[in-house]
């Protein structure tokens, strides 16, 4: 049985999809971080049959909460300080999204207007469809 030790002050991310916590790594810029930062893949769930986990050794506050919640709403956000969680904090799909990833439409404004920011938005909270700000292009987050 594999055992990675407990942290002190910093955030665990739980019951994230098996084989997601790279992406997630990536997305939240974890690699920019001088902090301590483990990933453990394909670990063993009742719940889910596999998962994967991140225990990053650092400030809550680098948490990017929405690039979270659009990534996966369902990760478990434990909060810890002193070694032992002090909370649970709910994700939700964010209204908007900026910079997270790009529009795939050729003819959208964003890829011709380089400096322009990137941005989704919640156009369908039940099915969780985003589309461009600017062409209405409609994003599978599955490719995520």
């Amino acid at each position: 049985m594999l055992n990675v030790g407990k942290i002190e002050e910093g955030f665990v991310l739980d019951h994230i999809e098996a084989g997601k916590s790279l992406s997630i790594y990536h997305h939240l810029q974890l690699d920019k971080l001088d902090c301590t930062v483990a990933i453990i893949k394909n670990a063993r769930s009742n719940k889910m049959g596999k998962k994967d986990i991140l225990k990053v050794e650092c400030d809550i506050n680098t948490l990017d909460l929405d690039i979270l919640g659009f990534i996966d709403h369902n990760i478990t956000v434990n909060v810890i300080k002193d070694g032992e969680i002090v909370d649970k904090m709910p994700l939700t799909l964010p209204k908007e999204i900026k910079n997270v990833i790009r529009c795939k439409n050729p003819r959208c404004i964003t890829s011709i207007e380089q400096e322009l920011p990137h941005i989704f938005v919640l156009s369908d909270l039940k099915k969780e469809v985003y589309r461009c700000k600017y062409c209405e292009e409609k994003l599978d987050r599955r490719t995520l």
